[in-house]
């Protein structure tokens, strides 16, 4: 049992996690919205290169004009259809607002606010499409074909896709199983990772269910399918994803949820500012001057960089510290879960097991050190994560391992081998509370006689009990455990961690109902996984938050933030820079909004001179501008917000 993965297996599958899917990426300027964004920003450099170096207008003019046409379009051309719609949206005002500005000679403004929009836009595509490509790769861990056994024996390779409830299948070694069914015949292994996140192969015998696109042990086995394709747990797997992901709630930092009231208004107003004096008898260019003076100051340019800095900041920070947030959306998404669901197996564990215990039977005649030497020795020729955690251990202890001979695995059963003239056999120890704590005890047999078990457990990572209490004393509620592994293994690692609310033996869907139930119930989720079988909740979640050393692709597209080193510590921090972002938003709308009613009322009131509106709109962007950058300090990660102001 303890060999069951031997040196059938194939070449590139891991002892330990199922392989990732082939991965399918879009580049990136293969998105149109890419191609524009990277044209304007190109022709604002340059032009800005040539502006500040003191080029004639004539050498810049041009580029500013290509970054207005190349990034603007697009968005000029949504806000018209929009306008069709008897919609006015934030992009078409932000053109209005660039074009405007330009034509009072502020260009370099205008063209930074277009460079900005487009930017955003394809970042957005680029995300939509990765997502697109992970979900499409995840088809590619199930087999395209299987072999079906005929009434007769007889073998047949068919499109997996064309299997039916009832046909019978030939898994051989290594291979993965074409399909979610019941075992008729023969016992092996399956890593099912994908399916359960169980960090250990799973022995299968006759009567046990399998899942399509695990991999199979060294044994060969019967199946029965049980499902028709579009129902295997893989395919739903996919189908729980995409639906997750379109029925997420809409991602709109918290300016823009009240862009449209705006965007409208604004317009309303500048009308006003031009249509009233005008009919009142006033010159037709102090009409207009006056307008463009109000269309200037009440733009949202300030209310805009207010948002995006210190969001930004956050970003670039996090990053540094090994956590890639993709967006500001999800940055922003970050600060606002009150409640976090972790992942077991490569989450708060490391995915691998470790010997934890070596207890020799008091008649053996062994100690520790001789008990674990023994075992090592036997399994030195298996591939199986038990037996390499195995050898690991006996290594730590600078133990000799002895020359073994006849080396022969069992599929369910074990390992055998002569040591020292000895027939040693290592396997799971038959008593049924083997794994009462969590552990996996195996037996250490000596010419018939058991000399001593050992026990196994996934690792714990060291930092999980500080994280889990940094999240519960950020969220003021202990954290969910949602694990596919068995209630004890899960018991063990929530015991370790202080988690007193503990779901095991979750499917992917049981996951993304726990995730759905928890937020049904008002709560704002941050759910922590790593796994294929992680990505639907990873979607559904208020915020996804993916492991991404041993992460797979699926789990990595889609989660909104990713771990890139595998430092479970930094998960509370990237959660308080994400608050710390949120409450520099707030100051900088605070900021933006009192120059904002100063200028405008000035302007209403009074005769607001077009240069000093400039000047108080410009002042105040590059104000909160530069307070949102304090977020880009190493103190800013280290110790939360900053109290400042």
């Amino acid at each position: 049992m303890v060999a069951g993965v031997s040196a059938t297996l194939a070449p590139h599958a891991s002892p330990t996690r199922t392989p990732r899917a082939p991965r399918r990426r879009t580049r990136v300027l293969a998105l149109p919205e890419a191609r524009w964004a990277l044209a304007a920003l190109v022709a604002f450099l340059v032009a800005l290169a040539l502006d500040l170096g003191g080029a004639p207008g004539w050498a810049y003019g041009p580029l500013y004009a290509l970054a207005y046409v190349t990034g603007g379009w697009e968005p000029a051309l949504e806000g018209l259809r929009a306008l069709r719609e008897k919609t006015l949206d934030v992009d078409l005002l932000m053109i209005v607002a660039a074009l405007g500005a330009a034509s009072i000679g502020q260009v370099l403004d205008g063209a930074l606010l277009i460079v900005i929009f487009a930017t955003s836009g394809a970042l957005e595509a680029l995300a939509t499409a990765r997502t697109a490509d992970s979900v499409r790769g995840l088809l590619d861990l199930a087999p395209a074909t299987a072999t079906r056994l005929a009434e007769d024996g007889t073998e047949r390779t068919v499109p997996a896709c064309a299997l039916a409830v009832g046909d019978v299948l030939l898994v051989r070694p290594g291979e993965r199983i074409g399909a979610d069914g019941t075992v008729l015949d023969g016992v092996s292994e399956a890593d099912q990772a994908t399916v359960t996140g169980e960090p250990l192969p799973v022995v299968k015998r006759p009567g046990d269910e399998v899942f399509a696109g695990t991999l199979n042990g060294a044994g060969a086995l019967r199946v029965r399918v049980a499902r028709d394709p579009a129902d295997f747990v893989i395919a739903r797997i996919v189908t729980l994803v995409e639906e997750a992901s379109r029925t997420k709630a809409p991602t709109q930092l918290f300016i823009e949820k009240v862009e449209q009231r705006y965007a409208v208004g604004v317009v309303a107003a500048t009308l006003a500012v031009f249509a009233v004096p005008l009919a009142f008898g006033a010159a037709l260019t102090d009409a207009l001057l006056r307008a463009m003076t109000f269309m200037i100051v009440a733009s949202p340019c300030a209310v805009v960089l207010a948002t995006m800095p210190p969001l930004l900041s956050a970003i670039a920070n996090a990053g540094r510290h090994g956590v890639l947030v993709k967006s500001a959306v999800a940055m922003e998404r970050l600060g606002e879960i009150d409640l976090a669901a972790l992942d077991k197996t490569g989450t708060l564990t490391e995915g691998a097991p470790e010997v934890t215990h070596v207890r020799p039977l008091s008649d053996s005649g062994l100690d520790e050190d001789r008990l674990l030497a023994l075992a090592a020795a036997a399994e030195y020729s298996s591939e199986h994560p038990l037996a390499r955690a195995i050898v690991t251990a006996a290594r730590a202890r600078n133990l000799p391992i002895a020359p073994a001979a006849d080396f022969s695995a069992a599929p369910g059963r074990g390992v055998t081998a002569v040591v020292e003239g000895h027939e040693v056999s290592v396997g799971r120890a038959p008593v049924p509370t083997g794994r009462a704590d969590g552990a996996t005890v195996v037996l250490v047999v000596r010419d018939g006689a058991p000399v001593g078990t050992l026990a196994l457990t996934d690792r714990l990572r060291p930092e999980a009990p500080a994280a889990t209490a940094a999240l519960t004393a950020l969220t003021g509620i202990s954290p969910v455990l949602l694990t596919g592994d068995t209630a004890p293994a899960a018991a063990r690692v929530a015991e370790a961690t202080g988690i007193t609310d503990v779901r095991a033996g979750l499917l992917p869907e049981d996951k993304v109902n726990a995730v759905r139930g928890l937020q049904g119930a008002g709560r704002k989720v941050l759910f922590v996984g790593d796994g294929v079988n992680d990505a639907p909740a990873l979607a559904a979640a208020h915020c996804g938050l993916a492991m991404g050393r041993a992460g797979s692709d699926l789990a990595l597209e889609s989660a909104d933030a990713v771990v890139v080193r595998d430092e479970l510590a930094t998960v509370p921090a990237v959660v308080r820079l994400s608050r710390a972002a949120r409450r520099l938003v707030v100051q900088n709308l605070v900021v933006a909004g009192t120059f904002i009613t100063v200028l405008v009322v000035w302007d209403l009131a009074g005769h607001l001179p077009l240069p000093l509106g400039v000047a108080g709109h410009e002042g105040s962007t590059v104000l909160v501008g530069l307070n949102g950058l304090r977020l880009l300090r190493e103190s800013a990660w280290r110790s939360g917000p900053p109290q400042d102001t």
